[in-house]
């Protein structure tokens, strides 16, 4: 590699930063370079300003992308980090996700405050989530409980937990053990019964399409079975046209050379679901989620999607 400086954009919160460092660390150790090779610029985002309203409300996914992208796009800079599960399916013009870190757990878990589960939580125990699939989820096993929508940083939703405002919440495993905060978790929550999102645990750089350089930069970081799993799982999501909007699980996991695809859509209330599954050849996993994606609708039928919204 030609030694510069290369410009990595994330947002500020201390997951972000978190994300934003493993992957500086893993591209020095790739490419040999010293640390002064790299800046990690932080921007603030609009999703990360407006924690009062559901994402839905507000414009979905991309509000916590908007920033970067356009730094991204304009040169300012040479490479964004995300979360996976945050990235809308379709990317402004010029750019597309270079790589993927190999994936964590996928697992979300549940902070209890007055019992340790879903199952365990008294009649009309109130959870917040800003997740619309973790909330028909809730919903679906446990249509008794009070769920409200719940949104900030990690540390502000411990916060709020602690304070009495909701008596549990739920957050993706994979990000609490990159705080180091496992400690915090109650309940960890299986991947049958309550599935994770489309690209959860995993991170991913975003590039400019036609810089050979950083193409060059990522390759090495790239880890092929995630890529395969996420490129299978955001197929699924753009076939449902996927967004903050819509209660959507997928996972995809590359078992024995044989990529395993299980996904799942539900009414946002929890009282109806949809679940597919299926396998093939992970160098077609975007032929294998689109198909799955297609299936899952054909047999949910028009009326089902009518109040997503």
């Amino acid at each position: 590699m030609r030694k510069r400086q290369y410009r990595i954009g994330t947002r500020g919160g201390p997951l972000a930063l978190k994300q934003a460092h493993e992957l500086k660390g893993r591209l020095m150790a790739a490419h040999g370079l010293d640390e002064d090779c790299f800046e990690i610029v932080v921007l603030s985002t609009k999703g990360d300003r407006i924690t009062d309203r559901p994402l839905s409300e507000i414009g979905g996914k991309g509000l916590f992308t908007l920033e970067l992208e356009e730094q991204l796009s304009d040169g300012r800079l040479d490479l964004a980090v995300h979360s996976s599960k945050d990235m809308a399916t379709k990317l402004p013009d010029g750019l597309y996700l270079s790589a993927f870190l190999e994936r964590e757990d996928v697992r979300d878990a549940v902070i209890g405050r007055t019992a340790p589960s879903i199952e365990a939580l008294p009649e009309g125990a109130i959870v917040g989530s800003s997740s619309l699939r973790r909330q028909a989820l809730i919903r679906r096993l446990r249509p008794d409980l009070n769920v409200i929508t719940y949104r900030g940083l990690v540390e502000t939703r411990l916060r709020k937990l602690a304070e009495g405002q909701v008596d549990a919440t739920l957050l993706a495993f994979a990000g609490l053990k990159r705080l180091g905060m496992e400690e915090v978790v109650t309940h960890l929550l299986d991947v049958e019964s309550f599935p994770p999102a489309p690209g959860q645990g995993a991170i991913c750089v975003e590039s400019r399409i036609g810089d050979g350089e950083v193409a060059q930069l990522v390759e090495p970081v790239n880890h092929a079975a995630t890529h395969a799993a996420l490129l299978c799982e955001r197929a699924f999501l753009k076939e449902l046209d996927g967004s903050c909007r819509t209660p959507i699980a997928g996972l995809a996991q590359l078992v024995d050379g044989t990529l395993t695809f299980s996904g799942m859509i539900l009414k946002p209330d929890g009282s109806e679901a949809h679940e597919i599954s299926a396998e093939g050849d992970p160098a077609k996993a975007v032929d294998l989620g689109t198909e799955a994606g297609r299936t899952v609708r054909e047999r949910a039928g028009a009326d089902f999607f009518a109040d997503w919204t």
